[in-house]
């Protein structure tokens, strides 16, 4: 069973940077489109970032394109999003995802492409 954990939340000004960690066990990571995905209070979870799982491939939403940066690690398992620039609206519980097919980079914006996730972590940006 696939487990994801977050980590590297917190609450930061606007302006400020952060960096979120997602560590993977239980699978084989380096197969996997891992994706990110956020979700603020009163609103649906939307799309941040994803990655293919060579790195040849990287996408990001709109809103965050520039300021954010997907990465990850095959050999310690782990996927990450650097965030420069926050912004109060940057405000969520951001998720990490894997995909739910190995070597497919299909819809990698739908959640429902995804087949594990992580619990979520809080990041805050105050104005």
């Amino acid at each position: 069973q696939v487990r994801l954990v977050e980590s590297g939340g917190g609450l930061v000004q606007a302006g400020d940077s952060l960096s979120l960690s997602c560590e993977a066990s239980g699978g084989t990571f380096s197969r996997y489109v891992m994706g990110w995905f956020r979700q603020a209070p009163g609103k649906e979870r939307e799309f941040v970032a994803a990655i293919s799982w060579a790195s040849t491939s990287k996408y990001y939403a709109d809103s965050v394109k520039g300021r954010f940066a997907i990465s990850r690690d095959n050999i310690v398992n782990t996927v990450y999003l650097g965030m420069n620039s926050l912004k109060p609206e940057d405000t969520a519980v951001y998720y990490c995802a894997q995909f739910s097919e190995h070597y497919s980079a299909v819809r990698v914006t739908e959640e429902s492409s995804y087949g594990y996730w992580g619990q979520g972590t809080q990041v805050t940006v105050s104005s």
